[in-house]
């Protein structure tokens, strides 16, 4: 299996409440809790990234790093309590790309992950445990199946998922979707029904795509 993240850390309960936080805003992450769980990971699966802690129960991040660095360019964020510049230097000069501090916020840290993950391209654009949806890959999925979108509705779904919370107007969508402000507003209801019928648990209940009277659509995450 493909994850966005891989955190590698022996503090448990850290490691994955900050698992959990990323995956409710889109980062698929896994976690291991020593070198050999990591080892053993990527045995089996990839990650996009991998948070890394310096002081591990069977060893220490910077062995792991060069280690990795053997067979991966992928980038690796090191977490550490320690707060010498010599570490930082050390982290750098084998193959880090960061080096954070702890204790850390969890908002700011997740902001820095997926800055990384958009320079590499490896980000869901939406992910809530029910619906995934991959720009990069074009991919949908509901409940884990993949799902089939043209690319015209798929198009139409990530533009709705780039604005999340906000209330796009058909105009709107006629000009950047269809790229044609003539395009009428019969295309447009079927295009969403189709969508609707492709992610939503009920299309007639609709959760995610949601009418706003008057005004046009608006995508909702969560609810589920």
């Amino acid at each position: 299996m493909k994850y966005n993240c891989l955190i590698v850390d022996d503090e448990k309960l850290l490691a994955d409440s900050t698992a959990e936080y990323f995956s409710l805003f889109g980062v698929t992450t896994a976690v291991a809790y020593s070198l050999d769980e990591c080892r053993s990971f990527f045995a089996e699966h990839t990650a996009e990234l991998i948070l890394l802690d310096i002081n591990l129960g069977d060893g220490n991040g910077f062995d792991l790093c060069r280690e990795l660095r053997g067979r991966t360019d992928i980038p690796i964020l090191f977490l550490s309590a320690r707060t010498s510049d010599d570490d930082k230097i050390v982290a750098l000069n084998i193959g880090g790309d960061d080096y954070i501090q702890k204790p850390y916020s969890l908002g700011v840290l997740l902001a820095k992950v997926k800055a990384v993950l958009k320079r590499y391209g490896g980000v869901s654009d939406f992910s809530d445990g029910y619906l995934r949806v991959d720009t990069r890959a074009k991919q949908v999925f509901v409940k884990g199946n993949a799902v089939k979108l043209t690319a015209l509705e798929f198009k139409l779904l990530s533009y709705l998922i780039e604005r999340k919370g906000k209330v796009i107007s058909k105009q709107e969508l006629f000009e950047k979707v269809w790229e044609d402000k003539f395009t009428g507003d019969g295309t447009l209801n079927v295009h969403i029904r189709r969508l609707r019928e492709a992610i939503e648990s009920n299309p007639n209940e609709p959760k995610y795509i949601v009418t706003v009277w008057g005004d046009g659509y608006k995508f909702v995450g969560g609810g589920r």
